[in-house]
C-alpha cells in the first residue's frame, strides 16, 4: 500500500464507525478525492454500486412488511405524479432554455426517478453520448451532495414528522444512496419510509427507459433492470414469515445503515473537481430549476397532507 493512499484506507475504516455520519462521509470522500489520494486500481463506481444494492437488500429485513405496503399506498399517487410532472416540464423547460434534448431528458429522468441509476437506465435506450451522460451525472452528483445536507435542515426548521421527511426525501431527492443518506441523518422511521417510497419510485426506471427509446427513435432498446429492488422486497417478506430471527434481522439491519455510509464515502471519493466543471452553466441551472420544481411543489403538497 503506497504511503499517500493511507488517508484514503483511514478515511474508510472511519467510515465503518459512528463517528463518522452520511454527510460527514461525503465530504470527507471529497476532500480526499480532491488531494489526489485515491488509489488508481479502484473501481470505486462497480464497488459503491455493489455495495449500495447489498446495503438496501440488508435494510429490507428492518422494515415490517405492513408498513412497507401502507407507505407505497399512501405514496404512490404523489410519486406517479411528481414523476410525470417532472419529465413534461424538464422537456419544455430544456426547449426553452435550447438546452440538447438529450441531456435534458437523461437529467429529467435522473431528477424524476433515481439519479445515476436512471441516467444509466435511460442512456443507452437513448443513444446518449458520453458527453451527455457525464454531464447529467455531474449535475445530479452536485445536487445530491447539496441535499444530503440541506434536506435535513429543512426538516428539522419546519418541524416535519419522521414519515412526512422520509416521504419528501424519496420524492425530491435523486440518488438512492443520498435519499437513505438524508433520511438515516433525521431518523430510523424516516429511513424505513424514505427506502421503501424510493424503491417502489425505482420501479418506475423500466417503463421510462422503454418510453424513452420509442420518444428518441433509437434502435437500441437495452435497459438495466434494477434486480436488488425484488431482493429487497424479498427481505422484507422473510422478516414477516420469519418472525424468530429477528434479532439477526436487526443485525442485518444495523449493518447496512453503517454499510450507506460507506457508500456516502465512496461516493464522495468519485466526484471530482474536474467532474463538476464538466457540468458547465446551462445543465447545472437546468438541474436545479428541475429539482426547486419538484421540492417546492412535493413539499407544499405533504405540508397540507402531512404523512
Amino acid at each position: 500500500m503506497k504511503l499517500k493512499h493511507l488517508l484514503f484506507w483511514l478515511g474508510l475504516l472511519l467510515s465503518l464507525t459512528p463517528i463518522i455520519t452520511s454527510p460527514t462521509a461525503l465530504v470527507l470522500g471529497f476532500f480526499i478525492s480532491s488531494l489526489g489520494l485515491i488509489p488508481d486500481n479502484l473501481a470505486l463506481t462497480k464497488l459503491t454500486k455493489k455495495l449500495l444494492s447489498y446495503s438496501i437488500i440488508g435494510l429490507g429485513f428492518g422494515i415490517p412488511l405492513q408498513q412497507a405496503l401502507t407507505v407505497t399506498s399512501h405514496g404512490i399517487g404523489l410519486v406517479m405524479c411528481t414523476i410525470l410532472g417532472t419529465l413534461v416540464i424538464g422537456a419544455l423547460v430544456a426547449r426553452i432554455m435550447g438546452l440538447n434534448s438529450k441531456t435534458g431528458h437523461l437529467i429529467a429522468s435522473g431528477t424524476a426517478i433515481c439519479g445515476g441509476s436512471a441516467i444509466a437506465a435511460v442512456a443507452p435506450a437513448i443513444e446518449a453520448d458520453d458527453n451527455q451522460i457525464g454531464l447529467a451525472l455531474g449535475t445530479v452528483f452536485v445536487l445530491n451532495s447539496v441535499a444530503l445536507f440541506l434536506f435535513p435542515m429543512i426538516g428539522h426548521l419546519l418541524h416535519l414528522n419522521q414519515a412526512t421527511f422520509g416521504t419528501w426525501a424519496a420524492i425530491a431527492i435523486h440518488d438512492t444512496s443520498s435519499v437513505v443518506g438524508a433520511a438515516s441523518a433525521y431518523g430510523t422511521e424516516a429511513l424505513k419510509t424514505a427506502t421503501t417510497l424510493k424503491l417502489a419510485r425505482a420501479l418506475w426506471i423500466i417503463p421510462v427507459a422503454f418510453l424513452s427509446a420509442f420518444a428518441f427513435r433509437s434502435e437500441s432498446r437495452k435497459i438495466t433492470i434494477p434486480y436488488f429492488i425484488l431482493f429487497y422486497c424479498i427481505a422484507i417478506g422473510i422478516a414477516d414469515l420469519l418472525p424468530a430471527g429477528q434479532v439477526i434481522y436487526h443485525g442485518i439491519f444495523a449493518i447496512a445503515k453503517q454499510a450507506l455510509v460507506v457508500c456516502l464515502y465512496l461516493i464522495g471519493c468519485g466526484i471530482s473537481v474536474e467532474r463538476l466543471k464538466q457540468s458547465g452553466p446551462k445543465p447545472f441551472v437546468f438541474g436545479v430549476l428541475l429539482w426547486i420544481t419538484i421540492s417546492c411543489s412535493s413539499l407544499g403538497w405533504l405540508l397540507t397532507h402531512p404523512v
